[in-house]
């Protein structure tokens, strides 16, 4: 009973915030487990020692993560919204997580937290609410960001912005998730390596 009175209170949570500021938060509702589960089955976690997650919201892709993840894995959180983000800070207060604000500072974060690059970044942004300038600042810090062939997953709501990522990586797979809602479409990305 307590699990679906506090999945009651994570939906009218997020459904406020998306009433607050629509344009940050994607949907009326947090990911589905399906959806959650088919982000997280996508990364070698074995090879992961550094991850963040873009977008973090209620902590919906973020529970699987913890789960998911080696045991010094160093996660890094990003969730524009102060309430959420507060949640987030209090709810996974460890050592190896930690909570930042903005995605467009995420190599400011990297260097503060004297992490190198990241090994992998998972995104629940929605790109297509964003002017075309913060969606070329948000790409620009996570290709700076990651390690040479590291990994970007990210969901998006359509195909919109399949053009603009394979500018800047290799799409290995895009996994379609009709229950989540909206459905949407996960992209399995590769860093691609720099020209020499």
């Amino acid at each position: 009973m307590l699990n679906i009175k506090s999945l009651i209170s994570e939906k009218f949570l997020f459904l406020s915030r998306f009433f607050h500021t629509p344009g940050q938060i994607g949907s009326v509702t947090p990911s589905s487990r399906f959806l959650a589960r088919k982000m997280v089955e996508s990364v070698p976690w074995n090879q992961v020692y550094h991850i963040a997650e873009l977008g973090a919201g209620t902590g919906a892709i973020t529970k699987y993560i913890q789960t998911a993840k080696r045991r010094n894995t160093k996660v890094l959180l990003f969730e524009k919204d102060p309430i959420l983000r507060n949640k987030l800070a209090n709810e996974y207060a460890n050592p190896d997580l930690a909570c930042y604000e903005d995605c467009r500072e995420l190599y400011a974060a990297l260097c503060h937290e004297n992490i190198e690059h990241l090994d992998c970044i998972i995104s629940g942004l929605p790109f297509f609410n964003f002017p075309q300038v913060i969606r070329d600042q948000l790409i620009e810090q996570i290709i700076i960001s990651l390690k040479p062939d590291g990994l970007f997953i990210a969901f998006q709501y359509s195909q919109q912005m399949r053009n603009q990522l394979s500018e800047h990586f290799i799409i290995e797979k895009i996994k379609f998730v009709p229950m989540n809602l909206p459905p949407a479409f996960v992209y399995v990305c590769r860093k691609k390596a720099v020209p020499v």
